[in-house]
């Protein structure tokens, strides 16, 4: 399916649960990676804030791109962010939703006197 690149300029993005290893196979314990590097990805909670309106997404990122100095409940920066829609059948049902995955996370720069 196809990937859309989500703009992130103008919201306000908080870190709500850390990264942690993305599970692929829960029975196994499996790590999840990336199908073209091979690298291991990690998942992660944000509070998407804009317009008014706020969200809370689950996004996958690779290990590398996990930055350090994330704190939870800070501003964070989603760096390369796509939604990818997603449909499937699991016993017998159909799902579907919208993954995001990002290329990394980084602590948000605060410019200096924003909070004054």
């Amino acid at each position: 399916m196809r990937s859309i690149r989500v703009d992130v300029s103008a919201a306000t993005i908080l870190l709500t649960e850390a990264p942690e290893p993305k599970v692929k196979d829960r029975q196994t314990g499996e790590i999840a990676k990336d199908a073209q590097s091979g690298e291991a990805l990690m998942r992660l909670g944000v509070v998407h804030i804009d317009g008014g309106e706020s969200s809370l997404l689950q996004v996958t990122v690779p290990e590398s791109g996990v930055t350090d100095g994330l704190a939870l409940g800070s501003p964070v920066t989603l760096i390369g962010l796509v939604a990818r829609p997603w449909e499937s059948v699991f016993n017998g049902q159909q799902r579907h939703g919208i993954a995001y995955r990002a290329d990394a996370i980084a602590p948000a720069v605060i410019p200096v006197g924003a909070g004054a």
